[in-house]
């Protein structure tokens, strides 16, 4: 019996969800040509947006690529190795952090106030609190993107300035990582790698 297998009753989350999510979930590397909806990307959204971030700050911003043209100015800007993994996705999520980020600060958290001027006030707080954040976010989005019934290809095999330059050339946000989403190919996956134990990565005191 495996250590998952020991453990299931203390799971809120049923089998077939702990296998879409995590234990059966692997990075998508080639995808078939079924559209992803827009409805299929609102979806994502209204379902990741609920995970917590620092003081309810929402830092992550998404640009979806998926237009012939949208994908020619994108993939050259990829590492060769990744290029045609974003070519057959239907969908490429550039995942990006909002540097204005404190604009919302009064509507997500009324609780403090004036935490737009603190942040403001503070770019390295700032800059730092967005990056921990989103990055949060990040792999919240993968997640639902999963649980959406899609296939996810997360990478940040990309020269993120260039793509910064080419789609958001005001500054405003900073590109982190691009998901590449839709329908696995039957030979979507590599090599299931292995994982560390418990007691390799736990300490208790």
């Amino acid at each position: 019996m495996t250590a998952l297998a020991e453990h299931q009753d203390l799971y809120a989350l049923s089998p077939e969800g702990q296998r879409l999510l995590f234990t059966e979930a692997r990075t998508a590397l080639k995808f078939t040509d079924e559209p992803v909806g827009d409805e299929q990307l609102q979806a994502i959204w209204e379902l990741f947006k609920w995970a917590p971030t620092g003081s309810n700050l929402n830092p992550l911003r998404i640009l979806y690529v998926r237009t012939d043209e949208g994908k020619k100015r994108l993939v050259p800007l990829l590492t060769p190795p990744n290029q045609p993994k974003s070519e057959s996705a239907p969908v490429i999520a550039v995942l990006a952090v909002d540097r204005e980020y404190g604009e919302y600060g009064a509507e997500l958290c009324p609780s403090i106030p004036g935490l737009k001027d603190v942040l403001d006030s503070n770019p390295v707080l700032r800059d730092a609190s967005g990056d921990f954040n989103a990055a949060l976010q990040a792999g919240y989005f993968v997640l639902a993107v999963r649980a959406a019934g899609l296939a996810a290809g997360p990478m940040k095999g990309f020269d993120a300035e260039a793509v910064n330059a080419e789609f958001f050339p005001d500054g405003r946000w900073k590109s982190i990582l691009l998901v590449n989403i839709g329908q696995p190919a039957e030979d979507a996956w590599g090599e299931r790698m292995p994982r560390l134990d418990y007691e390799q990565a736990v300490q208790l005191v």
